[in-house]
């Protein structure tokens, strides 16, 4: 079994894979300002990003849920990782050979973190099946693709393959490349058989590779071809360790950058539609895995959409029953969106694929170009389920439009959209169903949830004002939260926060003076422990590359670990970052602790009064007298006379 990682092979993966690559392969990063980068944190929902990231550093903090750590802390919590196969994932990426402290390493032995072995199996899986695409066998697969509108460059950009038809082709092929029976099994690539013996679980089948947000292939999406295959039409992997198909979109390892860059996400159904849309020039389109898109899929897409308010998300449905059931759905998570969303309805009920086997990619593009908004159709469907020449009919499509309108986060267009309704609803009063809207968005904000309808009373009671924006007043997330025993931002302890935040981001404008700082003139216990860390670890003087490391590494727990990043991420808030503001930090910090010495020492004499000696009183006195004229020089002179 491999033993423990060789501790000069960590730093050196540490070091090789920077914290901002590895990070937004998941979430879109943005400028924060002091080299610093932001984002929507991946580890809670939030509206506006508390997430940043430090490159210099090579640490992330959250200071909205407080996660934070290094680039393998990230990569271990994201992908729910041991530390070793963080480091093997790491390395991997940078081309590191690692060594093992205990009995060596053999590539590809049992011993490592199973989530790698998956991974590496189903990549070699992938170059398998992709190879099998060529063989006179699958002249079948061929065949659906070319009938589809897909050459041999379209199948290799997405990497679609062929499973041979015979019972264990894969699994002997994976056994000869080290994997086990039971990580076959782990994987999804095999299931037990009659006889008890592994064999594949995709036979005869055209395969498409599904990969996870960074890349990885975690599983496949397989089409049946001969009818004389008694499985379903689409078979995908199950669920395992690696592959959730609540947690993947098909195509968003191509897509995610176009994503992050135009602000805009096409949600298609099927693998042949993205890859009709990529090729069409939508290279934002992605799908789900045999599965709804569903809240979990919505968290993936606006990390990388960053709630940004002109960001749009556009579904498409073919244009029958079940493609319009499916935008209702799909309207129902539309709260869940900072962004818009839209829908594009295909003609004649053909989907992206089709559309662009009979029209062209500009038919494809111009599906995209020309939709509608998802509210406006999930309107219109209410309201054409109603009898509208009957007043019974108006009142309740009414009843059930006007929530609709009172959500849509845009107050211009609520107000507009309400209008519209009263037209469409033949009521000559606009303002009567501009009320409605009203009352009902109001009643959504008190409540902060979707607008739900009050009992029909025949008219609004109220003329609130349209609902807010999902936007506005969402800055708070980009301040910690306060533990609530102790604010570690008063006043009092801000001097200190500054100080801390130069140690750990700047410490050639602290040192030397700072390293002669006694936990004790720090007031905020976690400071004060701070500072110790800081100590332990040889002192702000120190001139090494992995100074931040080696602070982390002295913290006596992870909830100083954390400050201590947290520290060395957030911002220093100064316009200019020098001598000059760090010799400020130093002064105030020292001269407060001055000051409470003062204060002790004076109700020292306080108690010594007529008791003490003359010799105690005069000792006392003169260290009074002491520190007062330090005192006073620290007001005069400043960083000077530390």
């Amino acid at each position: 079994m491999a033993g423990r990682i060789n501790d000069d092979d960590v730093k050196a993966v540490r070091d090789a894979v920077p914290i901002d690559a590895v990070v937004s392969e998941y979430l879109q990063l943005r400028n924060a300002g002091g080299g610093n980068l932001k984002g929507l944190c991946p580890f809670h929902d939030e509206k506006s990003p508390s997430f940043q990231v430090s490159p210099s550093k090579g640490l992330y903090h959250c200071f909205g849920c407080q996660a934070g750590g290094d680039t393998l802390d990230f990569v271990m919590k994201i992908d729910h990782l041991s530390f070793s196969e963080a480091v093997e994932r790491l390395a991997g990426q940078a081309g590191i050979t690692l060594r093992y402290e205990e009995g060596g390493y053999t590539p590809g032995q049992s011993g490592r973190g199973e989530r790698i072995r998956l991974v590496e199996a189903h990549k070699a899986a992938a170059a398998f099946y992709l190879d099998q695409l060529e063989s006179p066998e699958a002249e079948i697969g061929r065949r659906f693709l070319a009938e589809r509108g897909f050459d041999q460059a379209a199948a290799a950009h997405f990497g679609v393959g062929y499973s041979p038809a015979g019972w264990d082709h894969l699994t002997r092929f994976l056994r000869g490349r080290g994997f086990s029976d039971k990580e076959l099994l782990l994987s999804g690539l095999a299931q037990d058989s009659r006889s008890g013996k592994p064999i594949d679980r995709f036979r005869g089948r055209l395969m498409w590779p599904i990969r996870d947000i960074t890349g990885e292939v975690v599983g496949f999406g397989a089409r049946k071809l001969r009818e004389d295959d008694n499985g379903p039409k689409y078979l995908n992997t199950p669920e395992t360790a690696i592959y959730k198909k609540s947690q993947v979109l098909y195509g968003i390892d191509l897509a995610k950058k176009e994503i992050a860059k135009t602000s805009r996400a096409v949600v298609v159904e099927g693998y042949t539609d993205v890859m009709a849309c990529h090729l069409a020039g939508v290279t934002t389109a992605i799908a789900t895995c045999g599965t709804s898109f569903g809240g979990d899929h919505i968290k993936i897409l606006r990390r990388l959409l960053m709630d940004n308010a002109s960001a749009e998300v556009v579904f498409t449905f073919d244009g029958d029953a079940a493609g319009q059931k499916a935008a209702l759905r799909a309207f129902e998570d539309d709260q869940k969106f900072a962004a818009e969303t839209s829908i594009a309805i295909t003609p004649g009920g053909m989907d992206p694929c089709e559309l662009r086997l009979a029209e062209g990619d500009g038919a494809v593009c111009a599906l995209v170009d020309n939709r509608t908004p998802l509210f406006e159709f999930a309107i219109r469907h209410v309201v054409r389920r109603h009898n509208l020449e009957t007043p019974a009919g108006r009142a309740a499509a009414l009843d059930e439009a006007a929530p609709i309108v009172a959500g849509i986060k845009n107050i211009a267009i609520q107000h507009e959209s309400a209008v519209q309704l009263a037209g469409m609803l033949g009521v000559r009063d606009e303002q009567f169903v501009v009320k409605r809207v009203a009352q009902l968005a109001r009643w959504a904000r008190e409540r902060g949830g979707r607008p739900a309808p009050p009992q029909r009373t025949g008219g609004p009671r109220g003329e609130g004002g349209p609902g807010g924006s999902e936007h506005a007043g969402a800055s708070a997330a980009a301040t910690p939260p306060a533990g609530p025993a102790l604010n570690l931002r008063s006043p009092a302890h801000r001097t200190e926060r500054e100080l801390l935040k130069l140690a750990l981001q700047r410490p050639e404008l602290v040192s030397p003076a700072f390293d002669a700082y006694g936990a004790d003139e720090f007031t905020a216990p976690p400071y004060a422990t701070v500072r110790q860390a800081i100590a332990e670890a040889g002192g702000a003087g120190q001139d090494a590359p992995d100074y931040l490391a080696r602070v982390r590494d002295a913290a006596p727990n992870d909830t100083v670990r954390a400050m201590i990043t947290e520290l060395a991420v957030e911002a220093i808030h100064a316009k200019t970052v020098d001598e000059a503001y760090a010799g400020v930090q130093l002064v105030q910090v020292r001269l407060r602790a001055v000051d409470r010495r003062v204060h002790d020492i004076q109700g020292t004499m306080a108690r010594l009064g007529s008791h003490g000696s003359s010799q105690q009183l005069a000792a006392v006195q003169q260290d009074l007298w002491v520190l007062q004229q330090y005192g006073q020089a620290l007001r005069n002179r400043g960083a000077e006379a530390l």
